[in-house]
């Protein structure tokens, strides 16, 4: 077994080859995909114990592969696998927990294993408990100490406490259970492997401490020149909250800075994800829609956005552990406004992705399977939409993500409806058969730029069009998604860019200092001067020793 270590090749991003003369019973039937290759698993590791990325064998008529536990993320519905289809062991060696994973070979003709990799490890992927001194696992995710040696990034703080909460009954998962507070401003700064989008998490909830006062938690953050945030209050914070951006990333550093809003407040944060994001999450062409008119809008992947809003529509929530970006999807009923004529749908088949289409990456199944839809039950086609409204902030342009998937008409070619956004037409009859290349269950979105108006509010409808069919399906929405876009400032909060942000952090005052300055010189000079005197007086007098006893008559 010692011997196998000959035939491990390192390879790029941190992957292993074995070749298959490690053991040529592995070729044969029956057991492959469990006792052998475990038992080949368990030599392996105990010859490279200090592994950390993903382990792979292939074999001519076989593949499995070994992950850390820590970054095996995924379930097979991840990939739309069954589990003969992708199946899974847990390993130890005493000083790691491995998951070795094992795939049919049918499995390998429509998933290569680089694409499975992918999905599974990021190229970028920081996963930062802030504040803590252990690590901490959450959804089979583990968030590493950022006072751990093994990190690949760096902070630079002159003033930080790392703070853990004090209230033992809380149940909120262990990554808000502490924080690292910053009394000065200060930045972490993460290696990057691959430009492009970048997804940017920060985990928020205020602590029950007994050392900072939350209340005074009020602070500023940037991302690589963009403002995040801005005059953050974090007292009001009272559950956990996640604040996700997609940044795109052309350095090779990205810079997280944090600014206590003033001397007498302080920032903090109890957790930090920094991924890199597919290539297809963000295009970089959406439809522009206004009152006037509908018109291209061009270098949408370049902007920095803000998730506001992640919809399910007509589904249950959709936590991380679901998603294959780790992504919280929400019901949509406190959005709802109006659903007369309405009803939810659920499928349970499959759903259908095609290359060049949506994608997982873009949206889940669990996602996709759920649905409202409007539906003409008699010879007439009901004259309703169904209409949902958004809180945003004006002042801002907005992405808007429509996802659509028919899991509700019995045939192609039924299905036509229309889309408005903010009132205003952004899609005339709708034909997701011809979308989707006339194919049932698959995933199509769409994209549109709005503007956020003085209202405050965003509204999505979708309801028949002029070609709809009685005894159809004439209106259906699986999921929104509402992101806002960077003003001209470069922020995503407020109107100062990120160089007046810097500045807002109060300097030495100039007009102070120059005074004190003068007085300290002044006092130099005038020691120096008396300490000359001093000296001129000490070589010009001759002292007498005093009398070491003084009687009583000698005192007048």
């Amino acid at each position: 077994m010692g011997n196998n270590s000959k035939n491990l090749n390192p390879v790029k991003n941190g992957i292993l080859s074995l070749s298959s003369k490690v053991n040529p019973t592995l070729k044969g039937e029956g057991s492959r995909f469990h006792a052998r290759p475990a038992q080949l698993c368990q030599a392996v590791l105990a010859s490279h114990t200090s592994a950390r990325g993903p382990v792979t064998s292939v074999f001519s008529d076989s593949h499995f592969f070994i992950l850390p536990s820590e970054l095996a993320y995924y379930k097979p519905q991840t990939f739309g696998l069954s589990g003969s289809q992708l199946s899974s062991q847990s390993l130890s060696n005493g000083v790691s927990t491995w998951k070795v994973c094992f795939l049919s070979p049918p499995t390998l003709s429509r998933y290569p294993l680089s694409s499975l990799l992918h999905l599974l490890l990021p190229i970028d992927n920081y996963l930062v408990d802030c504040g803590s001194i252990v690590d901490s696992v959450v959804d089979n995710r583990r968030f590493v100490s950022d006072a751990s040696c093994r990190n690949k990034y760096s902070l630079h703080s002159s003033r930080s406490a790392l703070l853990r909460n004090e209230n033992p009954y809380d149940v909120s998962p262990r990554i808000y259970q502490s924080a690292r507070v910053f009394t000065r401003p200060s930045r972490y700064e993460f290696e990057i492997r691959e430009k492009g989008t970048h997804m940017v998490r920060f985990h928020f909830q205020k602590l029950n401490s007994s050392k900072f006062d939350f209340g005074d938690a009020q602070f500023h953050v940037l991302v690589n020149g963009f403002v995040v945030l801005s005059d953050f209050i974090g007292g009001e914070v009272v559950s956990p909250r996640v604040k996700e951006y997609l940044i795109w990333v052309d350095t090779e550093k990205l810079v997280i800075t944090f600014i206590p809003a003033k001397t007498s407040k302080f920032a903090f944060v109890n957790a930090l994800e920094v991924l890199s994001a597919p290539k297809d999450l963000i295009l970089d062409t959406a439809e522009y829609v206004n009152s006037v008119k509908t018109d291209e809008f061009d270098g949408l992947a370049m902007q920095a956005l803000e998730v506001v809003h992640r919809v399910s529509v007509g589904g249950p929530k959709v936590t991380p552990f679901n998603d294959t970006l780790w992504r919280t999807w929400i019901p949509d009923d406190e959005f709802l406004v109006s659903s007369f004529g309405s009803k939810r749908v659920y499928f349970s088949g499959r759903i259908w992705y095609q290359m060049g289409g949506a994608s997982r990456e873009v949206a889940p199944d669990n996602v996709y399977n759920t649905a409202r839809v409007i539906r003409s039950t008699n010879a007439s086609v009901p004259d309703v939409n169904i209409t949902w409204v958004f809180p945003v902030t004006g002042g801002f342009k907005y992405l808007v993500r429509l996802h659509f998937c028919d899991i509700a008409s019995i045939s192609l070619g039924l299905l036509y409806f229309n889309v408005y956004v903010n009132g205003n037409l952004a899609y005339k009859d709708l034909d997701l058969s011809r979308a989707t290349n006339y194919v049932l269950a698959s995933p199509f979105y769409a994209d549109f730029v709005v503007d956020g108006d003085a209202s405050g509010v965003l509204s999505v409808s979708v309801g028949p069009s002029n070609i709809s069919m009685p005894y159809t399906i004439v209106g259906m929405l699986n999921a929104v998604e509402v992101m806002k876009l960077n003003n001209s400032m470069g922020s995503l909060a407020g109107k100062l860019p990120a160089e007046l942000v810097l500045k807002s952090w109060p300097k030495r005052n100039i007009g102070v200092l120059i005074p004190l300055v003068a007085a300290a010189c002044l006092l130099v000079s005038l020691s120096m001067l008396l300490r000359g005197r001093m000296t001129g007086l000490k070589n010009s007098l001759t002292w007498s020793k005093l009398p070491t006893d003084v009687s009583g008559a000698d005192v007048k």
